[in-house]
């Protein structure tokens, strides 16, 4: 049994107006950022298909983005830290590491245990940003006070409804909510589709088409309503002078400002 001081209760302040930005020193590191995009693209996609299944239940569709993208964290975790990452992060948690790759495990698993909560909390947002410049790039965790945004759309899960209705009322609530959960799924699938534009393969596009590229997301819910929004992101050119060599946490930079102004998150902005 783990006693309470292998116990991870969350710290915000890790996230907090931060991000990791990554090198991408050569076609390599290139390809390994586009497969872990496409895996983000792909459970949009597969989200996509089980919302369109009026047999699914919600959340099954939603559980499986949020596992595929905790698998697109966890992957990078490993290539960072080592398979030991929770060990460092819980290290770093009870302040007996504060160095690199103690804060960026700490980063990361802070993410993923926030991520996993969001089956069961509501009016939390998340709203991650990921920004391509042409030497790095940066992955900016955010979550926010609120369950949607200006710019979301939004679909009704029936399961998750406390109300009580009469057989005539319950047959017309179920059916709008199936519409919502079709329009929402073919959103899903052309948001999928601005990932998959915004980071190419670098196989086979030249360095200029893929040296800058971003998307902004953010999805959450309330009761039974679930939103979602997903768009694209121009990257400062001027936000970086200099090369890095190794992953690392910066500023959160201009965009997360800008976005979150555009998005209007709400209470207090973690990450």
């Amino acid at each position: 049994m783990m006693g309470q001081r292998d116990q991870f209760n969350g710290d915000a302040k890790v996230l907090h107006h931060r991000a990791v930005r990554t090198p991408l020193p050569n076609l390599e590191a290139e390809r390994v950022f586009h497969e872990n995009m496409m895996t983000v693209a792909a459970a949009r996609e597969r989200k996509a298909d089980l919302l369109a299944d009026p047999d699914v239940p919600l959340l099954d569709a939603y559980e499986a983005e949020l596992e595929r993208v905790a698998e697109s964290f966890e992957r990078r975790l490993r290539r960072i830290v080592g398979d030991d990452y929770r060990e460092v992060a819980m290290a770093h948690h009870r302040g007996e590491r504060d160095d690199r790759l103690g804060e960026l495990a700490a980063y990361y698993v802070e993410g993923l245990w926030r991520i996993q909560q969001r089956t069961t909390v509501t009016d939390m947002l998340f709203s991650p940003l990921i920004l391509r410049y042409p030497d790095s790039f940066t992955t900016n965790i955010r979550f926010a006070g609120s369950y949607t945004t200006p710019k979301s759309i939004r679909y009704e899960s029936p399961e998750h409804s406390s109300e009580v209705l009469t057989d005539d009322h319950a047959e017309i609530y179920y059916s709008e909510s199936v519409y919502t959960q079709q329009y929402a799924a073919e959103y899903l699938r052309e948001t999928a589709a601005l990932i998959r534009e915004a980071f190419p393969d670098p196989d086979e596009t030249s360095v200029e088409e893929r040296e800058y590229g971003g998307i902004v997301s953010a999805g959450g819910r309330r009761g039974s309503e679930f939103s979602a929004m997903l768009e694209r992101v121009e990257p400062d050119p001027n936000r970086f002078s200099e090369p890095i060599d190794e992953p690392t946490l910066v500023e959160a930079g201009p965009e997360a400002r800008r976005t979150e102004r555009a998005l209007r998150l709400k209470g207090e902005i973690v990450g």
